[in-house]
Order: structure tokens, then C-alpha cells, then sequence
């Protein structure tokens, strides 16, 4: 892979961009979380009552689906844009749909296997971009959004 990072805001002269990251994503990760159990809630009835018997199955769907549809369109999710971080490629450019899906199945893979998800969190707190494993194996970055000028 080649290493195309000088695109995106350098954490040693632009730290703003990268403050207070993680939390954001926390924030962000819970807001998201109660959006998709609603989501979710109200599509119940519509299974005649037996997404009951696999609601955690229909919460993992509706997640994804929901994830890879908000990032895709604004490269952040509610949660996100809420906290105002937004996500950005190597290039430094927004997400489209591919990478919104990549980055949405590298979520998916790391909730899966739970280490992966304990990796994930220590590379965000340690490192000076605050990336996940996933935001490195993609080579994106949750940086805060600039403010409207």
C-alpha cells in the first residue's frame, strides 16, 4: 500500500483536526446505536412480531444498512455529524459508497471478533491520527469537520 497520508491534515501542525476524536466517535458510536435500536423498533410490527425472536440480527442489518447509507451520503453517520466529525479517505477526500461499505464491513469484522475491536480502540487513543484498524487498513481518518466559512 502505498502511503498517500500527506493528503490529509497533518496531526503535528493541524492538531485541531484530530482533537478530541475518540471521544467524539464514543459519542457518536452510542447516539448511533439508539437511532438503530428505534429504527429497528418500528420495523417489528411489520414482521408481524417475529423480528422479536431475532432482534439482534434485525439490529445488526438495520446497522449496517443505516451505517453504510449515512456515511455514504455525507461521510459521516448522525452520530457523527452530530458530534461534528466526518470521515475522509487517503486522498482526503468524503466517502462514497465502496468505501462507506468497506468501512462499515471493517466495523461489522471488528464487533464480530472482539480483539479486533479492543485493537481498534488502543490504535485511536495512542496514535496521532486517532485511527481504528480499520481507518488503517483503508488509510482513513474521523477528523473534525471545518467550520462553515
Amino acid at each position: 500500500m502505498t502511503d498517500t497520508s500527506w493528503h490529509l491534515p497533518n496531526p503535528d501542525t493541524q492538531p485541531e483536526f484530530y482533537a478530541d476524536v475518540p471521544v467524539k466517535r464514543l459519542v457518536a458510536f452510542v447516539v448511533d446505536t439508539v437511532v438503530i435500536i428505534g429504527i429497528s423498533l418500528l420495523i417489528v410490527p411489520f414482521t408481524a412480531f417475529t423480528g422479536l425472536f431475532f432482534f439482534p440480527i434485525l439490529m445488526a442489518v438495520v446497522g449496517f444498512a443505516y451505517r453504510v447509507a449515512t456515511i455514504a451520503r455525507g461521510s459521516a453517520t448522525w452520530g457523527m455529524r452530530l458530534t461534528a466529525i466526518e470521515f475522509r479517505d487517503a486522498t482526503g477526500a468524503r466517502f462514497d459508497l465502496s468505501q462507506a461499505f468497506l468501512h462499515t464491513l471493517g466495523l461489522t469484522v471488528s464487533f464480530a471478533i472482539p480483539i479486533l475491536q479492543v485493537v481498534s480502540v488502543v490504535l485511536m487513543l495512542t496514535g496521532d491520527r486517532a485511527q481504528g484498524l480499520t481507518d488503517r487498513v483503508l488509510g482513513s481518518v474521523a477528523i473534525n469537520r471545518r467550520a462553515a466559512a
